[in-house]
C-alpha cells in the first residue's frame, strides 16, 4: 500500500519530518510518500497563503493519481484543498485536522486544540463544527509560535506549547489535546508524557486513518459532489490544470 503525505507548503525540512512521523505511525509493508509542491508559500498561516497553496497541493494529487497511490494525507491543519483533492483522487483523502478531531473525540470527553497563530484559531473553530466535533471542542489556544520557528535553532517552541498544552488540560478541562500544526507532529509523544493526557497528532492519526480505509476496500464516492472535476479549460498561470 502506498500513502502519499503531502505537505502543502514547501518547506522541504518541514516536509522530511512529517514524511519521518507518518511512516512511524504507518503498518508495516504500508509505504509513505512524503511530497511537497513546488509551488507556493514557504508556510501556511492566513487564509491567504491557504488559497495560494492549493494549486500545488492538487499538481501533487494529480501526480500520485498517475502513478497510482492507494490513499492520501493533506499535512496542513487548516485542511486546505481537501474537497478538490477528494474530487481528483480515486482513494481517500484525509486531512490532519479531521483525523486528529474525530480521534481525539473518541478519547474523552472534551479536547482542546494547541496552535501556533491565533489568527489560526478560527478556522481551527470552523473545521470543529463542519466535522460534528464542535460539542467536542473546548477550546483553540495559540502559543503565537509562527510555523518556521518550530524548528529554529535556539527556539524554545516546544517548551512553549507544552506548557500551553497543560494550561488547557488545567483550565478547559479538556482530557486529549490535539496539536494544531504538522510542525509539531514530533512532539507528539514527549508532551504526552510529560502533561498525563492523550495528545493526538493529525499526522499520525490521518495517515492510519487513511491507510485503514484503503485497506478496507473503501474510496471516496463518486456520485455526486466529489465525482472528477467537469472538462475544461483554465488560462494564464493555471494553464496546466486544464481538464480533458
Amino acid at each position: 500500500m502506498r500513502i502519499m503525505v503531502v505537505n502543502p507548503n514547501t518547506t522541504a525540512t518541514m516536509t522530511d519530518k512529517i514524511g519521518a512521523c507518518a511512516q512511524a505511525a504507518a503498518s508495516p509493508g504500508t509505504m509513505v510518500l512524503a511530497v511537497s509542491p513546488d509551488m507556493g508559500p514557504v508556510s501556511i498561516e492566513s487564509h491567504y497563503d491557504e488559497a495560494l497553496a492549493v494549486p500545488g497541493l492538487l499538481e501533487q494529487i494529480a501526480r500520485g493519481e498517475s502513478d497510482g497511490v492507494d490513499g492520501y494525507v493533506v499535512a496542513c491543519f487548516g485542511d486546505p484543498g481537501l474537497d478538490a483533492a477528494r474530487e481528483l483522487a480515486a482513494g481517500p483523502v484525509v486531512g490532519i485536522a479531521e483525523a486528529a478531531m474525530r480521534t481525539a473525540a473518541y478519547l474523552g470527553r472534551g479536547f482542546s486544540v494547541v496552535t501556533t497563530l491565533g489568527r489560526t484559531c478560527g478556522r481551527a473553530w470552523d473545521l470543529a463544527e463542519r466535522y460534528g466535533v464542535s460539542r467536542f471542542c473546548r477550546n483553540v489556544r495559540a502559543c503565537e509560535i509562527p510555523v518556521l520557528e518550530l524548528d529554529a535553532p535556539g527556539s524554545d517552541a516546544r517548551e512553549v506549547i507544552t506548557e500551553e498544552c497543560r494550561r488547557a488540560v488545567a483550565q478547559d478541562g479538556s482530557d486529549v489535546i490535539v496539536l494544531g500544526c504538522a510542525g509539531m507532529a514530533d512532539l507528539c509523544a514527549d508532551i504526552s508524557a510529560r502533561i498525563g493526557v492523550p495528545v493526538v497528532d493529525g499526522v499520525a492519526a490521518a495517515t492510519r486513518t487513511a491507510e485503514s480505509l484503503v485497506a478496507l476496500g473503501l474510496r471516496t464516492g463518486k456520485r455526486g459532489e466529489f465525482a472528477a472535476p467537469r472538462p475544461k479549460s483554465y488560462v494564464g498561470l493555471l494553464g496546466g490544470f486544464t481538464i480533458t
